[in-house]
């Protein structure tokens, strides 16, 4: 297949509030973020994110609220 024509790959990447998004593999992670899934076609990335991110909450939200109801 053409260089052109590839499929691009992508990383699930998440960050310390346990934030998910894609990152296309070929890049350099931004600060802040790293690898926290599959690699693979941006369909299956989005796919996998979709099924493990239940709780759109940053981390730091969820805590607070778990305090809080204590």
């Amino acid at each position: 297949m053409p260089e052109s024509q590839e499929t691009p790959e992508f990383h699930v990447v998440i960050n310390d509030e346990e934030q998910y998004s894609i990152w296309p593999a070929d890049r350099e992670l931004p600060a802040g973020w790293r690898t926290g899934g599959p690699t693979g076609s941006r369909e299956a990335c989005l796919e996998h994110i979709e099924q493990v991110w239940t709780d759109m909450r940053p981390l730091s939200v969820r805590r607070h609220a778990e305090t809080a109801a204590r």
